[in-house]
């Protein structure tokens, strides 16, 4: 059963259309039921794309219940304290509302050499940051081991440890979410995919003698009255990641509300018990309102 449903703000433009109304879509968000809010995390990418944490603290002052997701941080490329404090100080005055989903990424070269972050580095620095974040989210002195070896005093004020989140394909992901998460976000994943991965997360988490992480999934979607979702679809993720649709294409949920929720509920089914939804879409508002009634029927296990 899918206990959380969230929604992908519109911090890119693949298309051109220019820089969205971020608060406008928060706002909207939370009055058609999501129960997260997620911003992607790129220094520099194939398309335009607004800041992390300036995008959920907007967010965060024009709305009141919806969670502020990280979907996911590129934890490595930034300094660690600062990291902490900018997540820190959005999860204090927000009331505790941050969920942390934290990736290692790695598709686009020069936002790394930009940041000054070797890329054959990324997995060694998020894994010595994942250890200390307990330490640094909650007001305590840590320690940050090698290659950071680094002191960090007391970073207040603190909303508390949110929930972790670990993005990532691999099986080096999978292991890094029963060490680290409260659970495991997946994307570009079906059903066959939900399952090799619960089940070896199952078998990571005996392995480690630790909870079996969450499983989540970000999923591009569109709902269409007619047949025209599918070219915006593809011209949506290709501006966004620039690869050919075809190859993505049977991860993306498109069509009718009925056929939408159908994709999803196998995801679902399949164990799926958290998702992501990015509207692949131009009007990204009008996808809202559309994805209501898709999101209130799966939170409802109501999928004929």
């Amino acid at each position: 059963m899918v206990t959380a449903l969230g929604v992908m703000l519109p911090i890119a433009d693949p298309v051109g259309t220019g820089t969205a109304d971020i608060p406008a879509a928060a706002r909207h968000l939370e009055r058609v039921g999501a129960d997260v809010v997620w911003a992607g995390d790129h220094l520099a990418f194939h398309t335009p794309v607004v800041e992390a944490t300036v995008t959920l603290a907007m967010a965060a002052a024009v709305t009141e219940r919806v969670r502020l997701g990280f979907g996911v941080m590129l934890l490595a490329l930034r300094q660690p304290a600062w990291a902490a404090k900018q997540v820190s100080s959005l999860q204090a005055v927000s009331g505790g509302r941050v969920v942390l989903g934290i990736g290692v990424g790695g598709e686009n070269p020069e936002e790394w050499a930009a940041g000054g972050v070797p890329t054959q580095e990324r997995g060694q620095r998020s894994d010595a940051v994942l250890g200390a974040l307990p330490d640094l989210l909650s007001g305590r002195r840590a320690t940050v081991p090698a290659p950071y070896d680094l002191q960090v005093p007391a970073l207040l004020p603190t909303g508390g440890m949110p929930p972790v989140w670990i993005g990532g394909r691999s099986e080096r992901a999978l292991r890094r979410a029963v060490r680290f998460g409260h659970g495991w976000l997946g994307m570009w994943g079906d059903e066959r995919r939900v399952l090799q991965a619960r089940e070896q997360l199952h078998q990571l988490a005996e392995q480690e003698n630790r909870p079996v992480p969450r499983v989540g999934l970000h999923v591009f979607v569109h709902v269409s009255e007619d047949d025209t979702g599918r070219d915006e679809a593809a011209a949506f993720v290709s501006g966004q990641y620039r690869l050919p649709f075809e190859k993505v294409e049977r991860y993306v949920a498109v069509g009718t509300a009925d056929e939408v929720t159908a994709h999803l509920a196998g995801l679902v089914a399949s164990g799926v018990e958290e998702l992501l939804l990015h509207p692949a879409a131009v009007d990204h508002h009008r996808q809202y309102d559309l994805l209501a009634p898709v999101m209130a029927r799966l939170r409802k296990g109501d999928l004929r």
